[in-house]
Order: structure tokens, then sequence, then C-alpha cells
């Protein structure tokens, strides 16, 4: 068995400075671990997921107080093993020093792969497995240890991870820190090797500050706003069913959701019909229907509610997708229906704020170039989703906009495929990972060098400056 030591809930920053510092300390002394070692952690944390799904499902389900947990086994449970696989069956290929060109007659180089050190994680509510363990892959391949701050919003969730963790490694590999915004700042300002922070735009601004205090490089993943741009002449249908089977999906708290839909304003209503037919086919009951997840707490089902009444009062026009029968507005069940705001302006909440919701705007364009403008006048988002079968159109829309993914003809499929980089841009986020990128992120690049006999290239550089130094630079220049 690991022998674990387990930091208390709510360690001090100091608790938290001296588990890093012997962290720190057991990777210098080690060194680099061997592609067998890094292949043993990535194992072990597959054959904890897998041993413990049914447990880790509870306790989601337990944390949202109804949590589809199909759900759960597909973007939580199956995407963190089919990452931690991906990085395991790739990761001596990434050693492998890359192959170099011979910069200087007789002189050789190469580039070493080394580990950071120690990573830290801090880790959102949303999908509170494969947004810990997804970072954790890479940097157990690339030879890292970690420490994982889950979030105090799931409770149950991460004092599960927290007994699992201390059950299958021991405490110089992974570790966890639990507790709320004061620890978590506390573990923000720690001097980590490298800082994954995997939430909200402005707590960003926090972390990355914190970190900055020393010099820790930063991985942040936020969100923003995520529009849908709907091709005249997609098809609606299509649009709809794969649009709303995501902004359902975990009730639209993901940061890849799509935030808003622009459309033409003669499609407007042939989308909503097809969006109400979408989601009854989807949910024909919602209040007692363990597949649709409720909101996160009360504050977050109060604040969607909130959107809709701001738009109302500002000339919006509603259409809410609950079953006729249900009402979905009890703070006891906190299920929000699926809610289409139409005429959407900049003067409502929900084209200010990133919605984290199953509320949906549209807003409407009259050119394909309006609709771009539109979108490049926000800040980038994490993923634009473009609906259309124009190839030339395809092609516009990838080069004129700028992104952290683009998907044609779909809504975050991206973030299941590991051979892609997952990451934001500007506002929604720096820096990637997931497999090779992730490999990348989490490792120093350091270059080799290995110096010819005559030293050729130093003595370019070696005063006096005599003639035939001088040709060869002019030389050089000139070549």
């Amino acid at each position: 068995m690991p022998n674990h030591f387990k930091l208390p809930s709510e360690p001090s920053a100091e608790q938290i400075r001296a588990h890093l510092d012997a962290m720190k300390a057991a990777q210098l002394k080690e060194g680099p671990p061997s592609a067998a070692l890094r292949r043993d952690r990535i194992d072990r944390a597959i054959d904890l997921l897998r041993a413990h799904k049914d447990a880790l499902a509870d306790a989601i389900n337990t944390d949202y107080t109804c949590r589809g947990r199909q759900q759960t086994l597909l973007a939580d449970i199956l995407a963190s093993i089919e990452g931690l696989k991906f990085n395991r069956e790739h990761l001596e290929t990434w050693m492998a020093q890359p192959a170099t060109t011979e910069p200087f007659p007789g002189v050789k180089t190469r580039v070493e792969y080394q580990p950071l050190g120690v990573i830290g994680i801090i880790s959102p509510w949303n999908f509170p497995i494969v947004l810990a363990f997804g970072p954790l892959a890479g940097a157990f391949a690339a030879g890292n240890r970690a420490i994982l701050k889950p979030s105090e919003l799931t409770p149950h969730t991460s004092a599960l991870m927290a007994d699992l963790i201390a059950q299958y490694f021991n405490s110089d590999e992974l570790t966890t820190v639990l507790g709320g915004p004061e620890t978590g700042a506390a573990f923000s300002a720690q001097p980590f090797d490298h800082l994954v922070f995997t939430g909200s735009t402005q707590v960003a601004h926090h972390v990355m500050r914190a970190a900055s205090e020393n010099l820790v490089p930063v991985t942040l993943e936020l969100g923003g706003k995520s529009p849908v741009l709907v091709s005249p002449h997609a098809d609606l249908q299509r649009v709809a069913e794969r649009v709303l089977t995501v902004k359902t999906f975990n009730a639209g708290q993901i940061c890849l959701s799509p935030d808003y839909v622009l459309i033409p304003a003669d499609r407007v209503r042939a989308f909503v019909a097809h969006a109400e037919a979408a989601v009854a086919q989807m949910y024909p009951t919602m209040r007692e229907n363990p597949d649709y997840t409720a909101m996160i707490d009360v504050r977050g089902f109060e604040r969607q509610l909130a959107l809709v009444e701001d738009a109302r009062q500002k000339g919006a026009s509603t259409v809410s997708l609950a079953p006729s029968h249900e009402d979905l507005h009890d703070p006891a069940v906190r299920k929000m229906a699926p809610t289409i705001v139409i005429g959407a302006t900049d003067a409502m909440r929900v084209m200010k704020e990133e919605i984290f919701g199953p509320v949906l705007p549209v807003v409407t364009y009259e050119s394909l170039d309006d609709a771009l403008a539109f979108i490049n006048s926000r800040p980038r988002p994490l993923a634009l989703y473009y609906f259309g079968d124009d190839p030339a159109e395809q092609q516009r829309v990838a080069r004129r906009t700028t992104s952290g993914a683009l998907v044609v003809n779909d809504a975050m499929t991206h973030v299941f495929f590991d051979s892609l980089p997952f990451g934001g841009v500007g506002a929604s986020g720096m820096g990637h990972y997931h497999g090779e990128y992730g490999y990348r992120t989490f490792s120093h690049a350091k270059p080799v060098v290995f110096q010819s006999a005559g030293g050729e290239s130093n003595l370019l550089m070696r005063a006096p400056y005599l003639a035939q130094t001088q040709d060869a630079v002019n030389g050089m220049i000139a070549a």
C-alpha cells in the first residue's frame, strides 16, 4: 500500500508549502522518472477510476442532488481514462529526443524534454473528475508530480478523490488539498513549477496575479461566450439537435457550452420549432428525470432565472422548452428549464455574461460579414461552432475568426479528441493540454550542445578579429 501523508482539510499556506517542498526534494533526489514509472503512475490513475467509478458517480450525484449517471460515466470517467491511456501509449515516442540539424560543422545538438517538477492543478466543480485527471495525465506522462486542489462546491466528490488518491499514490507523487476560497488563494500563491487553473475568468485574474509573485507559469482554461454561427443554408434540424444536445448536457454548466446563436432573422422561428422538438424528444420530463441535471446550487439556479427575467424586462421574448405540465421554478429541485431568448441585445446580461446554464440567446444577422464582425468585436471565445456545408464559407469562417477551437457542424466534440490541443485564446484562456500538447506544456525543452573538437563556432567570437575571421562572417552574411 502507498505510504500517503494526507494534509488536513483547510491546510495553512505553511503546511501546503512544506508538502510542496518535500515533493520537490523527492523529485530532485530521484531524478526524471523512467518511462516504466510514468506508465505505472498513469495505470494507477486508470485503476482508481475503473475500480471506483460507481462511488465517484454517486458522489457527484449527491453533490448536484441530481446528475445524469450516464453523463458522469461518459464525460468524467470514460474521458479521463481515454486521456490517460492516450498519454500512456505515446509517452515513449514523446520522450524520444527529437532529431536536430547540425548547426555548424562538427557541432552536435539535441533537445531533452525534462519534467518541470511539481504541477499544481486547480479543478472546478462542473466536471470534477476529468478536469482533474485530464491535466494530471499530461503531468504524469511528462514525469512530474502533482498536487490537486478540487472544488469545494462538490465536497463529497472532492473528499472521495482525496481518499482514493491516498490509497493509490504515495504522498510525494500525488496528493490533494481540500478547502474553500481561502485555501484556494493560498494554493495558487505557492511556488509550483507550473499551475493549471480551470474556472471563471474572474477568478483567473486572482490566480494569475498570485502565481506571478513566484513567476510560476500558468495554463488557464476559462470559458467565455462560445457562439453558434448558423449559415443561411444550414440544416436547422441538425443545428437544433446538436446544439441543444450540448446545451442541455450537464444543464449547460460547461465552459464549452454554446452561449448564443447567430442566425438569419427569417430562420429564427424554424430554429425554435426544431429546438422544441429536439428537447421534447430528449427530455419528455425534467423535474423527476434522473437524466436531466440540476444546477449545482441555489445561487446558480436563481442566477439563470435572473438572466431570463433581465432579458424580458429589456424587451426580449422567451421560449421555455420545459415539458408543458411541469413547474421548474422550485429552488429546492434546482432544475432550470432550457430557455431560448429571442431578440437578445448587448444591453442584456445574457449577452454580457457567460451563461453557464441552459439559457440560449438568439441574435440575428443580415450578412455573413456582419456575423463575423459581431464575433470579432467580442473577447475571443473558447470555441466557435459553425453550421453550414459550403466549403468556401467554412474556410472563410476559419480564416477570419480566432477562437480556442473551431468545430464545423457540431458543438464541443473536439474536447474528446486527445490528439488535438485543448485550450483557449485571449480572454478564454492561455496554454494547452491533452495528448502531446500537455506533455510539452508540462516539460522543459532543454537544448543540449556538443561543441566540435576544433571549436570553430566559438573561434568566431574570439578576439583579435583577424581578416580571415571577418571574411568568414561576411561570407556567411552574404550566403
